[in-house]
């Protein structure tokens, strides 16, 4: 299959950004970051803590509840050299709510800092958890590409694995940044709203609310919906390929209740999504819809949203109402209150939305597929809205500033 959209040469979506335009910080308040308003091809600017005045009477915010875990681990050898193990997503149990309440020992699928320093043998580590000394062992297992299955095991069975990292991993702040993560990151690194842990980046659109802010969008009638989308570090994988064709997307664990999903339909046409991830999530909905319709008893390994599906026009031919339905119906039959399944989903022009009618987005770096998404929403307007933003002072990239796009 060879479509329009896989001929996209990523160098059509570059832009000049200096380093001084990427917020190293977030602002000391959240919600005083700028606020650069899109809609029907005009661009005009407010203050975030305003935004509720610009959202469409009725609409449904939708917005991705994952919390960030400390997934960076540093270990030393006898022989003084540093390895940082980068934990990526669970292996074994591969369930991330399982995997954080492990009391024994977990793998995960894992990057590895100075790798060529460590060939074998086990790592250890002493951790201090409430006064008390743990000693943490990493092995490394099989490995794919890049990453590296590594086994955990401690000698403290009080304590789950949750506990281990929370005491002793480093949270894992946008290389970009060119910084050490700092104290301060712990906070300003997770929305107000984030409870489900697994993200390795936050997801950075929801940095900007704050409770007055939440509050404010409630006092309006807006109606607010969450799903979960785990973050994975391919997020900040650069389109390498000169076509997006030669570009694998990352595969992303998604959890959605299906009270959420019964919510989304009764509000078709008024979502407004919180980030990138929620419209990565969102999308993939009906995908998994459409999955179904044809395949209704198929495993949630099946439901996994493949990159190119949603160029196919087979994959196109049912109402959004009916594809999400079809989950209905499905977690019915299972008996289950939630959707967990995966996406590989690349949205870029030529994409058709099917469910999020609003964006509200930081401004992403050059040759990203995140600025490939952002295309396909504006229908190719994306130079209008960055121009504006270069010009206009705004700051850059996860700890910068907002855009409500509809």
């Amino acid at each position: 299959m060879s479509n329009k959209t896989q001929q996209i040469r990523i160098e059509e979506y570059d832009y000049p950004l200096p380093d001084e335009r990427i917020a190293k910080f977030p602002l000391a308040k959240r919600d005083e970051s700028k606020l650069l308003l899109y809609k029907d091809g005009q661009v005009s600017e407010s203050v975030f803590k305003h935004i509720a005045d610009y959202l469409p009477a009725g609409s449904l915010l939708v917005y991705n509840n994952t919390r960030v875990i400390q997934a960076r681990l540093l270990f030393q050898k006898a022989t003084g050299a540093r390895i940082e193990v980068f934990c990526l997503e669970p292996a074994e149990p591969h369930d991330y709510a399982l995997i954080f309440q492990q009391t024994e020992r977990c793998s995960w699928i894992c990057l590895v800092g100075n790798l060529k320093k460590w060939k074998d043998g086990l790592l250890t580590k002493k951790v201090t958890i409430q006064g008390e000394e743990v000693i943490l062992s990493a092995e490394k297992k099989e490995s794919h590409g890049d990453s590296h299955r590594i086994e955990f095991t401690w000698n403290n069975p009080k304590y789950t694995f949750a506990d281990l990292l929370d005491a002793a991993g480093v949270l894992p702040i946008p290389p970009y940044l060119h910084r050490k993560t700092e104290k301060s990151d712990l906070v300003t690194y997770q929305t107000v709203y984030s409870k489900i842990k697994g993200s390795v980046a936050a997801p950075t659109a929801g940095l900007h609310f704050t409770p007055e802010v939440l509050a404010d969008v409630d006092a309006h009638g807006i109606g607010r919906e969450e799903v979960t989308l785990h973050v994975g570090a391919g997020t900040f994988k650069p389109v390498k390929s000169e076509t997006i064709e030669g570009h694998e997307m990352h595969t992303e664990f998604i959890s959605v209740r299906r009270s959420s999903i019964e919510r989304i339909q009764k509000n078709l046409g008024k979502i407004i999504a919180v980030g990138t991830t929620s419209v990565r999530t969102l999308e993939s909905l009906y995908y998994i819809g459409v999955k179904l319709a044809s395949h209704p008893d198929a495993t949630s390994e099946e439901l996994v949203v493949n990159q190119w599906m949603p160029y196919e026009a087979e994959n196109n031919r049912i109402p959004v109402a009916e594809a999400l339905q079809h989950i209905l119906d499905y977690l019915d039959r299972h008996q289950a209150d939630k959707l967990v399944t995966a996406t590989q989903i690349i949205i870029a022009p030529g994409y058709e939305f099917k469910v999020v009618r609003g964006i509200i987005t930081n401004f992403h770096q050059p040759k990203s597929t995140l600025l490939l998404l952002i295309s396909a929403f504006v229908k190719g307007n994306w130079r209008t809205i960055y121009d504006y933003a270069l010009s206009h002072d705004f700051r850059f990239l996860s700890y910068g500033d907002s855009s409500l796009l509809l």
